[in-house]
């Protein structure tokens, strides 16, 4: 990133202004992005111990496949959702609530006595199978949140913050030269005043 600036005093406080709003906010960047990370990890493993679950309770039933195919999937659907928010390093993450299922009505002298505990074993499939869903879509989320504050940092640090230094101290530089110069011409220019005030001295004698 090229940083525009002129040799002179105004762009000189620009840029010093822009630097110290760069290194103050610096400190605060760098520690979301640690929070970030860290919830980043927290959540992978949270999805993975998920992920790990739903296999797990999926094998369990595996044995129970032959009754499986008299069950009739329509008795159990997911009539609602809740969701609040809430701010993780100022990161808004959606957070799961209560899972709202729907039995539609069946009977119970005409189905299997089994049906209802294959009612309650389907909602904890699904109730897992939609926290894992959660957690993934949290973890996205987070990893953007994440890569766009690594950035920030990496712009601060090794592109933004050196380069305003560098062009402060291009600008000083500039400045102390003129100042230089400036001293020497008045010297010269006070020297060649004082020649000449001692040659009309001379004359005048």
């Amino acid at each position: 990133m090229a940083i525009r600036f002129q040799y002179n005093k105004t762009s000189l406080q620009q840029l010093e202004k822009q630097l110290k709003i760069r290194e103050r906010s610096l400190p605060t960047i760098k520690s979301k992005e640690s929070a970030l990370r860290m919830e980043v990890t927290r959540t992978k493993e949270e999805v993975h111990a998920l992920e790990l679950q739903l296999e797990n309770e999926i094998r369990s039933y595996g044995n129970m496949m032959v009754l499986w195919n008299e069950f009739r999937a329509d008795l159990i659907g997911v009539r609602d959702v809740s969701l609040s928010t809430r701010k993780i390093a100022g990161v808004v993450i959606p957070v799961l609530g209560n899972i709202d299922f729907e039995i539609r009505p069946y009977s119970l002298f005409n189905m299997p006595s089994w049906f209802a505990d294959g009612i309650e074993l389907l909602k904890g499939l699904a109730r897992t199978g939609i926290e894992a869903e959660f957690a993934m879509m949290k973890l996205e989320l987070l990893e953007h949140a994440r890569k766009k504050t690594t950035q920030k940092v990496n712009l601060f640090e090794k592109v933004q913050i050196p380069g305003y230094r560098d062009a402060i101290r291009k600008v000083k530089r500039y400045m102390e030269d003129e100042q230089s110069l400036s001293k020497a011409s008045q010297k010269i220019m006070r020297a060649n005043q004082e020649k000449r005030r001692q040659k009309e001295e001379e004359i005048a004698v």
